[in-house]
């Protein structure tokens, strides 16, 4: 049996990794500024996030839902303190797209509402419910067509306006940063007059913070830089640093009652313990502010750098659109200077580096950037 091919993948096979670097089989080094889809939040192999996890897999690896579990109430406490939704409830499963189709189920429950709005670009995931919502017909099977789902331009408040009006839509599902589309950021004034729309008619705020969540931007979600908060948050990728979880931040105002909501392996033990160590890192390091302070360096060193069409993003998610002739670049950085980025298409090159990068591996890329391009 072989692997089902859906991957294109390079052909480099990291076996170790220390803060943001790794290591191949044959002893060569990278610097990782992509952090496997922006899941290594804290970077490799932490001695704290280590010891945690280690640790709790010598007490008990798995238990189910069915009992008590101390470990997710400091997870929810934690999370809530440091996030500022203190006040919400919180349900833990094992990824982003979990975690956005059970929003939008709770969102539909609540409401009495099946449509939901949704935004040019999106992305959400590819289970069912989540692909629903995601803006790429190549993903999206006939199965997946519910007819339930608008997609309105990203930032047209008055097609917004036009679609809620009608008071059908159980929610809104909105990125706080569009990642897969190339980091594309919903301007604050958007964030605002959407909220004051749902407001208006009654439709839940679904925050999508799965990769722009947890510090990455300079706020703990990106939607805060709007000031608004969301009905429902959903979280993954960055929040256990590599060890599969999801979580929906619940407001107080949405009830559930028992067996509307379930998962198995959600919330499980190794999962609270590695997501509360990341949290443990984040505050004890100061990464929130660090991660803005670092994304406000990398702007003053590439924004109208000759190569650049456009440099988007806040903090440490960052969008670096190329000009035609340097659509090869992220190759390039890879084979010639051994420094992992991500991408969006051909020309877009996304960084999305652990949040206690060091400064010098910052100086690195820049160097490198240049080096390469003039």
């Amino acid at each position: 049996m072989d692997l089902f091919n859906v991957y294109k993948r390079w052909d480099i096979e990291p076996v170790r990794g220390r803060g943001s670097t790794l290591w191949d089989r044959d002893g060569n080094e990278y610097l990782d500024l992509y952090g496997g889809h922006a899941v290594i939040s804290v970077g490799h192999c932490h001695p704290h996030y280590v010891a945690a996890v280690t640790a709790q897999l010598g007490r008990l690896g798995f238990y189910s839902n069915a009992v008590q579990s101390s470990l997710q109430e400091t997870l929810a406490e934690k999370l809530g303190r440091i996030s500022g939704y203190d006040s919400y409830h919180l349900f833990l499963c094992n990824s982003g797209a979990e975690a956005n189709e059970n929003a939008l189920k709770l969102a539909s429950f609540h409401t009495g509402r099946a449509k939901v709005l949704a935004f040019g670009g999106a992305f959400h995931g590819r289970t069912s419910g989540a692909v629903s919502v995601t803006d790429n017909p190549k993903i999206r099977a006939p199965f997946n067509a519910t007819g339930n789902v608008t997609f309105v331009p990203l930032g047209d408040l008055e097609a917004a306006r036009k679609e809620l009006s009608t008071g059908a839509y159980a929610a809104v599902i909105i990125e706080g940063i569009q990642g897969v589309a190339g980091i594309r950021e919903p301007s604050e004034a958007f964030f605002q007059d959407l909220r004051a729309l749902c407001d208006g008619t009654g439709t839940l705020l679904v925050a999508d913070e799965i990769q722009s969540g947890c510090g990455r931007t300079g706020r703990f979600f990106a939607h805060q830089w709007a000031g608004v908060k969301a009905d429902l948050v959903t979280m993954a990728k960055g929040l256990a640093g590599g060890i599969p979880i999801g979580a929906v931040l619940i407001s107080p105002d949405i009830q559930a009652s028992y067996g509307l909501l379930g998962t198995t392996f959600g919330g499980n033990h190794i999962a609270c313990a590695a997501a509360i160590a990341v949290l443990d890192i984040i505050e004890g390091e100061s990464l929130v502010a660090q991660a803005e302070k670092l994304g406000n360096w990398f702007r003053e060193q590439l924004e109208g750098d000759p190569a650049l069409v456009e440099y988007r993003g806040r903090g440490l998610m960052i969008g670096l659109e190329v000009k035609p002739e340097f659509k090869g670049l992220r190759d390039r950085l890879l084979y010639e200077k051994h420094i992992f980025t991500g991408a969006s298409g051909e020309r877009v090159i996304r960084l999305l580096p652990a949040l206690n990068l060091h400064w010098q591996d910052a100086r690195t890329f820049v160097d490198a950037w240049r080096e390469l391009t003039r």
